[in-house]
């Protein structure tokens, strides 16, 4: 699938990875419980606290917080094709690996992956602490496609397999210039 072409239906969960804390490997589990406005059961991006969940991190780390990350298969693949890094599903560290969808158009929308709503935040660009945790070279292969993080919106159970439904809009292709939509 092309970089610049939006979705063109639906993608699927390829595999679901979740770890108990920061900086411990992921493992890969066959579902995971999405909780709304919290994150996934079990994961170290699950926030239980009281409230809802704070919108930054603590002093030093450049990333906000989010409920769930997930990346492209097709991103792993040409890493390893341009770059010569092969990375699996567990070592790049998203929740959701996902086949046949486009996830940088979904920032900012919500989508439904099975029967779970999730709004995408923003990219999720990788950072040194990932080529520290993994391999040298993840900062430029992943630059711009390293995923996104989202939130729970509407919550329920998501597993390998479901189908990634992206919002009608984005599915569409573009107007050509002068039509209004």
């Amino acid at each position: 699938m092309a970089q610049d072409s939006p979705p063109s239906g639906t993608g699927l969960v390829a595999s679901l990875h979740l770890a108990a804390h920061p900086g411990e490997p992921t493992f890969p589990t066959p579902r995971a419980r999405a909780v709304t406005g919290r994150g996934l059961l079990g994961d170290r991006n699950y926030w239980a606290g009281e409230g809802p969940r704070p919108r930054h991190r603590g002093t030093g780390r450049a990333s906000g917080v989010c409920d769930i990350t997930l990346i492209e298969a097709e991103t792993l693949d040409a890493l390893a094709l341009e770059y010569g890094i092969t990375l699996t599903p567990a070592e790049c560290r998203r929740n959701l690996v996902c086949r046949d969808i486009r996830l940088n158009p979904l920032v900012d929308h919500e989508f439904r992956i099975g029967r779970v709503t999730l709004r995408g935040l923003k990219l999720s660009e990788p950072c040194a602490r990932l080529e520290q945790l993994v391999r040298p070279g993840l900062i430029r292969g992943l630059l711009h496609r390293g995923g996104q993080r989202a939130e729970v919106v509407h919550g329920g159970t998501i597993s390998i397999g479901d189908r990634i439904h992206p919002p009608p809009h984005a599915t569409r292709p573009p107007s050509p210039p002068g039509l209004a939509r």
